[in-house]
């Protein structure tokens, strides 16, 4: 099966831990049949020359092509227009997308990971070829891309017509049923967690290779560094489980638009919150590893990595109840749930855990199956999209030829 992939969330060479998850899954989904990515970069005429906008001048440096973790990929020129952005967003993609219509028609099905605009340009990109689609999403593309109008009418025309939807929890499968996508199509397909890196290991030995001190709580965040992701509720929370736990120390591992103001509070914390930026995934293991608690108080999510990491890690984890969490965290001995926007009973929360006994590996016992799991699973969708396209396609000739009727 000759799968064409086409996302705008893959790394690259120039920012080599964007993804991770969309990376790993398509590796592995990538043994299993013949797998070519298009990876969407953002493309502005002039930007290489004025240097704005700034990620479109940085990546325009990209080759062509290049193979990323054993994938082929292939980068696309996504048009983007600077401040008109989403209402346009699809035809561009779409348009970017016309110089790779022979790579197209040489595929047997298009997979296409993130909804707005990816899946709805890959799902118009592939009817043009007579080729199935099947997309996948993962959490804010519906959380939050799809809130907005313009972006929702045009998801609720298109992605109904792809032959197949992907989601990794339950509550974002009811989000695509709310914009019309037949619940007989879409597939919950966990994502996975790679075992040779996230393991139950020693703290003081993780401690060590980080440069911290053995002693004392450490709770850890993994994320992107911005309200949404509940990160100043978590700051708040911090402060009551300091008064009443002195010895506790808060990690913040991720970069975003909250980058410079914890690295401020850092600064001023007496070493007691840590901002270490974002990390590669062996570091990333490095701090769970470290950590007594993982915590992720998002406002909205679908199924965070960090977390299946997290409890792979055999860490319990401290997590807002959206999105998919609280499938993940269904067993008591994985960690707690609490309301999202709610620092008190955050930091309640906390407080219970750190003062309870965890045993890792019953930890690890809750958490998620493999990247290699993940990926047989995807690439069972992908072949029944194929195998049902293929079926019509007989009958449609089958009809053609004996003129519409049964015999």
């Amino acid at each position: 099966m000759r799968v064409l992939a086409i996302t705008k969330i893959f790394p690259n060479r120039l920012e080599p831990l964007s993804s991770p998850f969309n990376r790993q899954q398509l590796k592995e989904l990538g043994k299993r049949c013949e797998l070519t990515v298009l990876a969407a970069i953002p493309f502005v005429p002039g930007a290489r020359l004025t240097g704005l906008p700034p990620r479109a001048a940085k990546l325009a440096g990209l080759p062509s092509r290049d193979v990323v973790d054993g994938v082929e990929t292939l980068y696309v020129r996504q048009l983007y227009l600077p401040k008109l952005g989403v209402p346009v967003a699809v035809p561009l993609y779409l348009a970017s997308l016309a110089p790779f219509r022979a790579l197209g028609r040489s595929a047997d099905v298009v997979f296409a990971t993130w909804a707005y605009p990816d899946a709805c340009a890959a799902v118009l990109f592939a009817r043009t070829l007579g080729k199935p689609c099947v997309f996948k999403v993962h959490g804010s593309d519906l959380n939050v891309i799809a809130r907005r109008w313009s972006a929702r009418s045009v998801m609720r025309r298109v992605l109904p017509l792809a032959d197949g939807a992907v989601t990794v929890s339950r509550a974002l499968g009811e989000e695509l049923a709310s914009l019309e996508v037949p619940k007989e199509r879409v597939t919950i397909v966990p994502n996975g967690v790679d075992a040779a890196v996230f393991h139950p290991r020693g703290k003081a030995q993780a401690r060590a290779a980080l440069g911290i001190a053995p002693a004392g709580s450490l709770v850890v965040f993994v994320g992107r560094l911005e309200p949404q992701k509940g990160v100043r509720e978590l700051l708040r929370a911090f402060e009551l489980v300091r008064a009443a736990r002195p010895d506790v120390r808060l990690a913040l591992v991720g970069d975003g638009v909250m980058r410079r103001e914890v690295d401020a509070i850092a600064q001023a914390s007496g070493g007691a919150l840590l901002a270490p930026g974002a990390r590669p995934l062996g570091e990333v293991a490095d701090w769970l590893a470290a950590c007594d608690v993982f915590t992720l108080p998002s406002w909205a999510e679908g199924t965070p990595n960090a977390v299946l990491e997290a409890l792979a890690s055999g860490r319990p984890v401290v997590a807002s109840s959206v999105g998919g969490i609280p499938d993940v965290l269904a067993d008591p001995a994985a960690g707690r749930l609490l309301p999202p926007r709610d620092a008190g009973a955050l930091a309640r929360a906390l407080e219970e855990v750190l003062a309870s006994a965890w045993d890792p590996l019953a930890v690890q016992a809750t958490g998620p199956g493999s990247w290699a799991k993940s990926a047989s699973l995807l690439h069972a969708v992908l072949a029944r999209a194929c195998a049902v396209r293929s079926a019509r396609q007989v009958e449609s000739s089958t009809d053609a030829i004996s003129g519409g009727t049964t015999p």
